[in-house]
């Protein structure tokens, strides 16, 4: 055999064998496609329009064939903006890896239309919107999340309403006179007290009753306190 001969026969060797260890790795767009259900699952009842990218693996990383891919979303990740998404196989022997995904979020939150004060109730006139994308947690979709609540603070024109800046409007005020309700099992108790702190409805409610024993109940409308001994 000529040495051009034994040259071709070895090349062609080490031709197939990278050919059967490529045959034996993870199909990287398999990996890829089980990470886009993935996400688009898991985003699929976010508010907003959502897109996502995800990028390759990295290039270094050499997985073996699995039948039981599993995708997850690492402890303490969000799905916005850059973030890894676990992939595990479920074999014996499996392993892990992550996969980096760009998930973007656009949202039409409200805004303050004007300056707010602390305590002013908040109208339809008092609201704005502003698209925002890969927003933080807390902002406000919808009117009726903020219409007829108070400001808890002061915020500027433009500001991001969040739930967190808002309250519901007080039922009861401190020192207010208010009607007991007390209902037991069979029976019905009505009397009065004054009331020692401001409470929205379904909020503790502290009652110096006119024997000045302190007692609690839960606000409703109407000055109304419902007591359950």
């Amino acid at each position: 055999m000529t040495t051009m001969k034994k040259t071709l026969l070895t090349f062609c060797s080490l031709l197939a064998c990278t050919l059967v260890h490529a045959a034996a790795l993870q199909d990287r767009a398999a990996l890829r496609a089980i990470v886009g259900d993935f996400v688009q699952q898991q985003t699929a009842a976010l508010p907003g329009k959502v897109t996502f990218q995800v990028e390759e693996l990295d290039s270094r990383i050499n997985l073996q064939p699995c039948d039981k891919i599993e995708a997850f979303l690492p402890g303490g990740s969000k799905l916005a903006g850059r973030v890894s998404i676990g992939v595990r196989c479920n074999q014996p022997g499996g392993w892990r890896t992550f996969v980096p995904v760009q998930i973007n979020i656009r949202m039409d939150l409200l805004t303050s239309s004007r300056p707010l004060t602390m305590g002013q109730i908040i109208h339809q006139e008092d609201l704005a919107s502003q698209t925002v994308e890969n927003p933080q947690s807390g902002g406000l979709t919808e009117a009726s999340q903020v219409i007829g609540q108070v400001m808890r603070y002061s915020v500027s024109q433009g500001t991001v309403l969040r739930a967190a800046m808002m309250r519901a409007p007080y039922s009861i005020k401190q020192g207010q006179v208010v009607q007991l309700l007390i209902q037991g099992n069979g029976f019905t108790i009505n009397g009065s007290g004054v009331a020692l702190n401001n409470a929205a409805e379904g909020e503790t409610v502290q009652i110096r009753t006119p024997s000045n024993r302190v007692i609690s109940g839960i606000a409703a409308e109407n000055g109304e306190v419902k007591i359950t001994p």
